[in-house]
């Protein structure tokens, strides 16, 4: 056999979760870490290709690539976005797969399940962005949205804000929002959980962190129910109405070009004329670096907006499959043993 086989280590979310790479601290770091890399010019970050099936629910699939060039490593992530899933299908409306290659030669050191990367990464830039722009004595959470991506959050708005005593949900149905507090609760006995029974309002009016992690197509936040001083985290799509970002006095984005690109709430008034990068306080890594201040004082209403950058997804990956080697798990697989004519047999095999 020649030396030409080529092999990469195969990782299963259950091979993350035992290499404990469920780790919020880390992927905050992590991020932390590479937005300077971005801020440095040490990031390729090229823009995503989207392919929508569905306008009206945006079920669609995106190839999100990214490379870092300190690390010699280039990524991908494949993610599957279908609304309907939990009610159509009763299964989750998100999955993901990343591809990890070395630039040296060019060939994959890794393929790995990518899901639980990707909702770390919401979680990591929610909370970060609160760790600059929350208020410091903030106690009570709102959620409209009971889903992974809200339980991410809530572990780590935990992390920069422990100080919060209670925490409000409202979900699309009972039985999501007695889901969330089942799961969560255990974890956090110092936290009071609240049922909004599907009222958003109950759930969001003067709480002092607002969390929407839906996949509606919905203004379901009201700019009324956002008290001064409240910091508001925006993960998906169209969430709110556009008086919640007229009201605030910064919007930060985790970039807002890229915004400018996509289907969010700011995305659409900045199609519409509404909006400019001139109403944009800072992108996150400006915070990160100093470069822009955060919050400045208790009364200011903090509008915060990620649509997901592919390049903090590959270094949280890239991270996850360093931890797992170390811990040993994971298969090792071989994509090829030798080239295409160096097989002894391959002339038996060629189909003319």
């Amino acid at each position: 056999m020649s030396g030409h086989k080529v092999s990469f280590t195969y990782l299963s979310q259950e091979d993350l979760l035992q290499a404990g790479s469920f780790d919020i601290r880390m992927a905050m770091e992590v991020a932390e870490k590479v937005m300077l890399a971005f801020e440095a010019h040490r990031i390729l970050f090229p823009e995503k290709i989207l392919q929508i099936f569905n306008q009206a629910s945006q079920e669609r699939i995106n190839c999100l690539p990214a490379t870092l060039l300190d690390e010699q490593v280039c990524g991908v992530k494949w993610v599957s976005v279908f609304p309907e899933n939990p009610v159509r299908h009763g299964v989750q409306n998100l999955s993901a797969i990343f591809i990890l290659s070395e630039i040296e030669k060019g060939f994959p050191i890794a393929v790995m399940e990518g899901t639980l990367a990707s909702n770390m990464r919401v979680a990591a830039m929610g909370a970060i962005a609160a760790k600059h722009l929350a208020r410091k004595d903030s106690e009570v959470i709102g959620f409209i949205g009971a889903g992974e991506q809200a339980k991410m959050h809530l572990l780590s708005m935990k992390v920069v804000r422990p100080a919060l005593k209670e925490c409000r949900v409202a979900a699309r149905t009972l039985e999501e929002e007695q889901q969330f507090i089942a799961e969560l609760s255990p974890l956090f006995p110092d936290l009071k959980f609240v049922a909004g029974n599907t009222h958003g309002r109950a759930a969001m009016d003067g709480a002092d962190i607002l969390v929407t992690a839906t996949s509606a197509q919905a203004p379901l936040l009201k700019a009324a129910w956002m008290k001064p001083g409240a910091f508001y985290s925006h993960i998906g799509g169209w969430e709110d109405e556009y008086e919640v970002a007229r009201q605030c006095d910064k919007i930060v984005c985790d970039d807002w070009d890229t915004v400018t690109h996509r289907t969010q709430t700011l995305s659409r008034m900045y199609a519409e004329g509404l909006i400019s990068g001139a109403d944009i306080h800072a992108d996150l890594h400006q915070l990160v670096s100093g470069q822009r201040p955060g919050r400045e004082s208790e009364d200011e209403r903090i509008y915060f907006n990620a649509v997901g950058l592919a390049y903090i997804d590959v270094a949280i990956g890239l991270a996850m499959y360093r931890r797992a080697l170390t811990a040993g798990v994971g298969r090792e697989l071989d994509l090829q043993q030798c080239m295409i004519f160096e097989h002894a047999d391959i002339m038996q095999r060629v189909r003319l």
